[in-house]
């Protein structure tokens, strides 16, 4: 798989101090995503663009929080 990007990095916006956060940028037809607090030493996790709404809507619901647990 290409690790081609096709822009910067964006945060998400529940972050309060832009620390701790994902973030998340195109990647052709995929979107990467990574640990904004390990900045370029983060892992880069590239999914489906489809995969990335679905996994974006889990995390909204909260159905996600018992992972951080």
């Amino acid at each position: 798989m290409t690790n081609r990007s096709d822009g910067r990095w964006i945060k998400a916006s529940a972050s309060s101090d832009g620390a701790e956060c994902v973030e998340m940028r195109p990647a052709g037809p995929s979107v990467q995503v990574r640990d904004s607090k390990l900045g370029h030493r983060s892992p880069i996790h590239t999914m489906t663009r489809a995969g990335f709404a679905t996994w974006l809507a889990s995390a909204k619901s909260g159905e996600l929080d018992q992972l951080s647990r």
